[in-house]
């Protein structure tokens, strides 16, 4: 599935969460951890699972982050997983610092029957950033997702407007991503009002390769999708090297070109992650 957009939105916010459903984001993330203040998380889960079940075959993915699991998310995976009589498409976990905190998850799913649950771990921390190939390559994730907050606030990083200080953690983000086949997601924009200038970090971070970014607002998810869905140009392009990949396939050719330009393998991935991004946004 594509993953342009996902959208937080508090769990304990029961209006707000039907509505997200309908904002148009990729994947929904009812959230169990930030945006819940401690007095509020039992009232939380219950709305969450609630919610979930109330759901009828809702167009984005449903996502709930829970809390790290020795920080309360064992109470939170009791009641929107083992608990629950429909199930969240995945699970955010905040705070991933090695393959074994993810492994945690992956096995407490497997032993309620949930393996088909997926995992988006959340490199939040030096720690994570360290162990992002091995959090990225564990079974069952589907996406890994950079957070920008806490990553500088953890390494004690100056925040500047250009955000270079978060540069070599998105870069290794991507990087770990790739090597193991995952989706790369970015770290949420926090001006709600500046649409201009999350429109020119969501090109930014599509430049460094991510496959979509986080929002806090529904506002947001119409930028995020609109930046991330390529332009007619792209698309045609990414047609002719399909078309051209399909004859290369029937005459054992490894290379062809494409309007004067050669093609290879990586190419071809391209011009796939162009078509799906495409067609999630209804516009192949």
């Amino acid at each position: 599935m594509v993953r342009r957009s996902l959208l937080y939105c508090p769990g304990d916010e029961r209006e707000m969460m039907e509505k997200a459903v309908e904002s148009g984001a990729d994947v929904v993330i009812f959230d169990l951890e930030d945006a819940v203040v401690p007095a509020a998380r039992d009232e939380a889960r219950r709305a969450v699972r609630e919610t979930i079940e109330g759901l009828e075959q809702p167009d984005p993915s449903i996502s709930v982050r829970i809390n790290p699991l020795d920080r309360g998310g064992s109470r939170d995976f009791a009641a929107v997983i083992r608990d629950a009589e429909t199930l969240p498409d995945s699970v955010v976990l905040p705070k991933a610092e090695s393959a074994e905190t993810v492994a945690a998850l992956t096995s407490q799913l497997a032993d309620v029957g949930a393996e088909f649950v997926d995992v988006i771990p959340l490199i939040e921390t030096a720690a994570g950033l360290v162990a992002a190939e091995e959090i990225a390559g564990e079974s069952g994730v589907v996406a890994v997702a950079y957070g920008d907050q806490d990553y500088t606030a953890d390494v004690g990083a100056t925040v500047t407007d250009e955000k270079s200080e978060s540069l070599y953690a998105r870069q290794r983000v991507v990087a770990a991503a790739g090597a193991t086949g995952v989706d790369a997601l970015d770290t949420v924009y926090t001006d709600i009002d500046d649409a201009d200038g999350l429109r020119e970090q969501t090109e930014t971070v599509i430049g460094f390769g991510f496959d979509g970014k986080l929002a806090i607002h529904p506002a947001q998810v119409d930028i995020i999708n609109q930046t991330f869905t390529p332009d007619s140009e792209e698309v045609e392009w990414a047609e002719k090297v399909i078309e051209g990949q399909e004859q290369a396939n029937k005459t054992e050719t490894a290379v062809f070109t494409v309007d004067g330009q050669m093609i290879d393998p990586p190419l071809v991935d391209r011009a796939r992650t162009i078509l799906d991004r495409a067609d999630a946004a209804g516009n192949h």
